[in-house]
């Protein structure tokens, strides 16, 4: 897979262990998240317990791909309140709405986990770009002693 960084990507600077973010248009969240709407979207946004779907490509500092959900083929989907994401994406979906597309820059405090078994650095910021696809409620299905969770 070929690395294309956008051309509008931020760029860093690095003052001892702080990280600087330079770019236009960006909003930093008191929590220290740093995000750039492109598009608004339409309609709420999603809360705890709620299914989304969404596109995403994530990058490190240098611009390369780490990961996106177009290698799959498929958008990704989870739950939120459930920590299936790292903390610095779910909180910058969360105030998403179904059809936006936003950047997000997750400093290390709000970033995944770190260590020799996965690719992140305990000292990078981590970039995503994301599409809010669609927000799906969830309920509880029970027949008899079985039951599911039904997201549509």
């Amino acid at each position: 897979m070929q690395n294309r960084v956008p051309g509008d990507f931020p760029g860093f600077v690095r003052e001892g262990f702080d990280v600087k973010v330079v770019g236009d248009g960006y909003t930093v969240a008191p929590s220290g998240l740093i995000y750039k709407d492109f598009e608004e979207g339409r309609g709420l946004m999603p809360v705890e317990g709620q299914e989304v779907v969404f596109n995403y490509t994530g990058y490190n500092e240098s611009g390369s791909v780490i990961d996106t959900s177009f290698r799959q083929g498929r958008a990704a989907q989870t739950r939120l309140g459930v920590k299936g994401m790292i903390p610095g994406f779910e909180e910058g979906i969360k105030t998403m709405k179904a059809g936006g597309k936003r950047r997000f820059i997750v400093p290390p405090a709000l970033g995944p986990p770190v260590g020799p078994s996965t690719f992140f650095s305990a000292k990078q910021c981590e970039v995503f770009d994301v599409e809010l696809i669609d927000i799906r409620t969830c309920t509880r299905r029970q027949v008899m002693m079985f039951s599911d969770l039904v997201c549509e």
